[in-house]
C-alpha cells in the first residue's frame, strides 16, 4: 500500500543513497570504512538533545556529528593517534551519553537507532535533497585533491592544497549526509550506506570516475529498493533499515561473484 509518506521517503532515499555512496567511495579508498560506520553512531546524543529541548533532532544530530568530527580531526592532527582509535572512543562515549539522555523513552530511542520514515515530510525531503546535491557537488570539486592527499600528503602540500581545510570540508559533508540518512535507516545502519555500496563498486575494478559514480548508483539502489521491499513485505518490522541492508549486501555479493569470475578469466 502506498501513501504520500512512502513517496517522500523514496524520493529522499534517492538523494541520500547517492550522496552516501559517493562520499563513501573516498572513505573506502582511504581505508576508513570502520570510521564511517562508527561516526554514524555519534549522532545519537544530538538526536536526544533535539527531542529534549524540542528542536529538529536531525539538526542536533548534525551538530553533534560535526563537533565530534572536528574534535577527532584536531586530536588526530595533534597526536597522530589513528582515526579508528579516536572514532571508536568517541563512538562508545556518544552511545553511552545518548542512552542516558533518552532515559526511559524507549520508543524514541528505537526510532533514533532504526529510523522513522513516518516522520518524513515534503519540507524536510526537499531540504534533504538540496543538501545532498550540494554535498555531492562540493565533494566532486575536491575529489581529486582528497585522493592526492591519500596518496601523499607532502605531494598535496607541494601542489598548494590546503590539506587541513580539505579534510575538514570532507568531514563536514559526511556529517551532513549521515545526519540526513538517519531518517531512513537510523544511527545503527546509516554507516552501511556510506560503506557497502562503495565496497561493492570497488570490487568491480573500474576507473576512478566510474568507481565514484557506481558507488552512488549502488547507494541509490540499496536505499530505494530496500524501502520498496519493506513497503510490500512488512515482516512485522516498523522500519525499512534491515531491508535496505539486505539489498545492499545482495549487490555486494553479486560484485564479489563478478570480481571472482573476472579473475578466473585473466
Amino acid at each position: 500500500m502506498f501513501d504520500v509518506t512512502f513517496f517522500y521517503s523514496l524520493f529522499l532515499a534517492v538523494f541520500v543513497g547517492a550522496a552516501a555512496g559517493y562520499l563513501g567511495s573516498l572513505m573506502v579508498l582511504e581505508k576508513m570504512a570502520l570510521v564511517g560506520d562508527a561516526l554514524s553512531h555519534v549522532a545519537l546524543p544530538g538526536l536526544a538533545l533535539g527531542m529534549t529541548f524540542h528542536f529538529n533532532p536531525y539538526i542536533g544530530a548534525f551538530g553533534f556529528l560535526f563537533v565530534s568530527a572536528i574534535i577527532i580531526w584536531h586530536i588526530q592532527r595533534s597526536t597522530k593517534i589513528s582515526f579508528e582509535a579516536l572514532v571508536g572512543t568517541m563512538f562508545t562515549l556518544a552511545l553511552a551519553l545518548g542512552i542516558l539522555l533518552y532515559g526511559n523513552e524507549l520508543e524514541a530511542l528505537e526510532e533514533a537507532l532504526f529510523g522513522d520514515i513516518s516522520q518524513v515530510t515534503l519540507l524536510n525531503t526537499g531540504i534533504a535533497a538540496v543538501v545532498c546535491v550540494i554535498a555531492i557537488v562540493l565533494t566532486k570539486l575536491v575529489y581529486n585533491k582528497l585522493v592526492l592527499v591519500m596518496i601523499s600528503e607532502d605531494l598535496a602540500v607541494a601542489k598548494g592544497i590546503n590539506v587541513a581545510k580539505t579534510n575538514l570540508l570532507y568531514l563536514f559533508l559526511v556529517s551532513l549526509v549521515v545526519a540526513i540518512g538517519i531518517q531512513i535507516v537510523g544511527t545503527l545502519l546509516v554507516g552501511f550506506l556510506v560503506i557497502v555500496p562503495a565496497i561493492a563498486a570497488k570490487n568491480l575494478n573500474v576507473r576512478m570516475k566510474r568507481y565514484a559514480l557506481l558507488s552512488a548508483i549502488f547507494g541509490i539502489i540499496s536505499a530505494t529498493v530496500g524501502i520498496i521491499l519493506w513497503n510490500f513485505v512488512r515482516l512485522n518490522v516498523p522500519f525499512p533499515g534491515p531491508m535496505v541492508v539486505f539489498v545492499g549486501i545482495t549487490i555486494f555479493i553479486i560484485s564479489l561473484i563478478i570480481n571472482w569470475r573476472l579473475k578466473l578469466t585473466t
